[in-house]
Parts: structure tokens; sequence; C-alpha cells
């Protein structure tokens, strides 16, 4: 079995991707969380083409995929895990756990150097927040990302097949904590304590940059409270609080063409680490 979902990776990804985006814009559709504010047509269209675009650039730019890192690390004895001779499951096990760590520090380097915050904003500036939010990211941020997640690979040596695990569950996540849908309180407030949920998420997606900046993480929760950029609730409360980043406000910004140049112009607003002031209202 393990052989054959490594050998198929690209269909096992892709299945995955599309039972997860049908699951919850089912759930979306039954139990909403906020009114969308904006043309759901418009903002689905645009970034689910921005998606296909991005595997596309990705797949022809970057044509090794991290499955396939990891393969060639294990061949050579590169990285730790192959050095040390790691137990398979407790390699699956601190591989996962490395992984998610080095996504929630990229997605905070994302945040604090300008010129990557310029690509990551493309993410923000979306008017609502729902299932596509988890998948609106900018090619340069998706090719970046890459790179890191194989530098990651190479000096850790993890398993194929907890890379390949990993990917699906990231994919999956970005999703869940994308997503519109009301989960009830008691249920949230257990879940966060494990992974992260879209009432948690949903902060970091407030038009206050000091929200912005917080809640980085997308997989496993406890990142954040570690770290100390946990945030448990939007000051607005989630059904009032504005989503988006100041800039960006106007529904021309949901269009394909103005998130690929979003990292050419020059608004930067008060977002970047280090350059917050007043929020914003």
């Amino acid at each position: 079995m393990e052989a054959f979902l490594l050998s198929h990776e690209t269909a096992v990804r892709l299945g995955a991707f599309i039972a997860i985006l049908s699951v919850m814009a089912a759930w979306e559709l039954a139990t909403p969380r906020r009114v969308l504010r904006e043309s759901k047509a418009l903002r689905w269209s645009h970034n689910l083409a921005l998606t296909v675009l991005n595997n596309a650039l990705v797949r022809m730019a970057l044509p090794v995929a991290t499955i396939g890192v990891a393969a060639f690390a294990a061949d050579r004895g590169i990285g730790l895990f192959n050095v040390l001779h790691v137990p398979y499951l407790l390699a699956i096990l601190l591989s996962m756990l490395t992984l998610d760590l080095a996504i929630y520090l990229q997605h905070l380097m994302f945040h604090a150097v300008p010129p990557f915050w310029r690509a990551h904003r493309v993410h923000h500036a979306d008017l609502d927040f729902d299932v596509t939010t988890g998948a609106r990211f900018h090619p340069f941020e998706m090719g970046l990302s890459l790179l890191i997640k194989f530098a990651v690979i190479l000096a850790l040596g993890p398993p194929a097949m907890a890379v390949l695990v990993f990917e699906v569950l990231l994919n999956a996540s970005s999703m869940f904590n994308h997503s519109n849908v009301r989960i009830p309180e008691t249920i949230d407030r257990c879940l966060r304590w494990f992974v992260v949920t879209p009432d948690m998420h949903r902060v970091h997606h407030s038009i206050d940059p000091r929200e912005t900046n917080s809640n980085f993480g997308f997989n496993f929760a406890w990142w954040d409270r570690i770290f100390g950029t946990y945030r448990a609730e939007p000051q607005a409360g989630h059904e009032a609080m504005t989503i988006g980043i100041a800039p960006f406000r106007t529904p021309r910004e949901l269009k394909l063409d103005r998130m690929l140049l979003q990292p050419f112009r020059t608004e930067d607003g008060a977002y970047s680490i280090g350059r917050q002031r007043e929020p914003v209202r």
C-alpha cells in the first residue's frame, strides 16, 4: 500500500484536495459562520484559477516534488534520520512535528520580512474567508515555500511516506481552518488545543495588524501558544470583524491579474511585523 501511494503521489494529493474541498464547501452551505459580503462566483473562480496556475508553474519550475527529495535523501544517506537510523514509526512522528514547526516559522518569516510579506499578502487580501482562501497563494510564495521544504527535508531525512502524509495533511488543514463553518464553541475550545480551527485562524485574517500578526499555525495549534503568538478571539467578534488588509478593499482586487501583480505594488500598510502602528479601522 505504501509503495502504491508513493508511486501515485500526484493522484493522491489531487484526490484529497478535491474531496476535502467538496466536503468543506458542503459544510459551509449547511452551517455558515459568517455572512459572506462579496460575490462568491467572483472569488471562487479567481481563487481556484490561481490554484491551478500555481500548480502548473511550480511543476514547470520545480519538477521534483518533496517526496522525490525525501527519496533522494534516503538513497544517499542524507539527513539526520538517515544518518542516525531512527526507527521508522518514530521518524514519521518526529518528521510530522518538525515539518509543521518549519511551516509555522516560515509563516512567521513571511510576515516579518517585507519582500516576503508582499507575496504573502495576496493570501490576506481576500475580502471574505472561506475554503478557497486556503488555496489562495501567490506563485512566488508557493515556490519559496517549496524550496524551504526541500531544505528541511534534506537536513532532516524524513521517510518519504511521512512527507506525503504531511503534504496531504497540510493541504487539508489549510482548507479546514479557512472554512466558513460554524463549530460549537465548546467543541472548538477543545479542538484548538490540538489543531487549528477556523475560529482560531480567522483571527489571523483580521484587518487589524495586531490580530493579523497572531495565530500563525496551520496544522497543530500548540506552536502559537509555545511562542506567544496566540490570540483567542478578534476584538470585534467573529461576526463583526473585518476580513482583509487595508490597502486592497475593492472587488477589483479579487481578480487574478491583481493578485499576480500585488508583490510589485507599493502599498504596504502597517502589517509587516516591526512596522505595526495603530490598528486599522
